[in-house]
């Protein structure tokens, strides 16, 4: 009986999510400026374009700004993250790039000791940059890639994935859970010996001006957009909508909830209550100031997010 009233209950779900009058978050610093600049003007000693994205969000959030390079250079996407993401979706993903125009794609793991996609990616790009003409560097026989996308999808991961697969060495550039991490601007890093292959790593740049405010959330959800310029407690509230929406419910017992919600007020304050996060605060009554223990919603809302990122919620496509 209680899993059939679950069940009615979840059929009363919000089917879309309202954003209100919010506007998109807009992060577009300096560096971010700097290095599109630096990038465009590098391209002609550039044989190849690495864009890594993250798998959750094939569609959503690639720079708009980086198609104008794409169109002068070999390009290959490089959809990362795929532990995190619904690969049964990964034909479907691929068909629809291609109808896009987007024919060589790869989905990675980068944090994997081993990767057997990440081996593909050297055989794959040689043979697209000898199929196509190399001009000024057709008598180079060593190979440069670039290394671009928003923040946070793994550029820095992806480099060091490829010296731990073809230098047999260590990480050689500095990677982390949020985005900003790389801001210095084409750092060339060698990543292959045979052939000689560098690469240039570059920081991660968004778009000065993001096409929807649901791409957006998507952004933030995955850690591409800081934060606090979005505000936990609503990205938190994109992510309770969107994993109802998916049908995956694995939140309920991880929290310990006794069935699905839609109320995210609801659903942070039993997380806060699970996890001890409580703060004390001032309350005014009739006979003076008083203070009270209540659920910290903000640290719970940070818990559900780090969680959904770190894939302790499921596997999930947003698109």
């Amino acid at each position: 009986m209680r899993l059939y009233q679950a069940l009615c209950n979840v059929g009363s779900f919000r089917t879309s999510f309202d954003f209100g009058a919010r506007e998109v978050a807009h992060w577009f610093p300096g560096h971010m400026a700097k290095g599109l600049k630096q990038m465009r003007a590098n391209l002609k000693s550039v044989d190849c374009i690495i864009e890594i994205h993250d798998a959750r969000i094939p569609f959503s959030g690639r720079n708009p700004a980086f198609q104008e390079t794409l169109d002068v250079k070999p390009h290959v996407l490089i959809l990362n993250k795929m532990d995190l993401a619904d690969v049964s979706k990964e034909q479907i993903i691929l068909k629809k790039l291609k109808r896009n125009g987007v024919k060589n794609v790869l989905f990675t793991d980068c944090l994997k000791q081993r990767d057997d996609n990440v081996k593909k990616l050297v055989p794959m790009v040689v043979d697209i940059i000898e199929s196509n003409p190399r001009f000024n560097r057709d008598e180079n026989t060593n190979y440069c890639l670039m290394a671009i996308g928003v923040p946070n999808v793994g550029k820095s991961s992806l480099i060091n994935s490829l010296r731990r697969t073809y230098l047999k060495k260590g990480r050689a550039s500095r990677v982390g859970g949020e985005p900003g991490i790389t801001r210095a601007v084409l750092t060339r890093i060698q990543v292959c010996e045979r052939p000689v292959i560098h690469l240039l790593d570059t920081p991660g740049v968004l778009p000065p001006k993001i096409e929807s405010v649901e791409t957006g959330m998507k952004l933030a959800l995955c850690g591409t957009i800081l934060d606090h310029l979005v505000g936990e407690e609503i990205i938190a509230d994109y992510l309770l909508y969107s994993l109802n929406r998916l049908g995956e419910f694995s939140y309920v017992e991880k929290y310990g909830l006794q069935e699905p919600s839609d109320d995210i007020q609801y659903v942070l304050k039993r997380i806060a209550v699970k996890l001890g996060k409580t703060q004390r605060v001032k309350a005014i009554t009739g006979v003076g100031d008083i203070t009270i223990t209540v659920p910290n919603c903000s640290a719970a809302a940070y818990d559900l997010i780090r969680a959904f990122r770190k894939g302790e919620l499921g596997q999930v496509m947003l698109d």
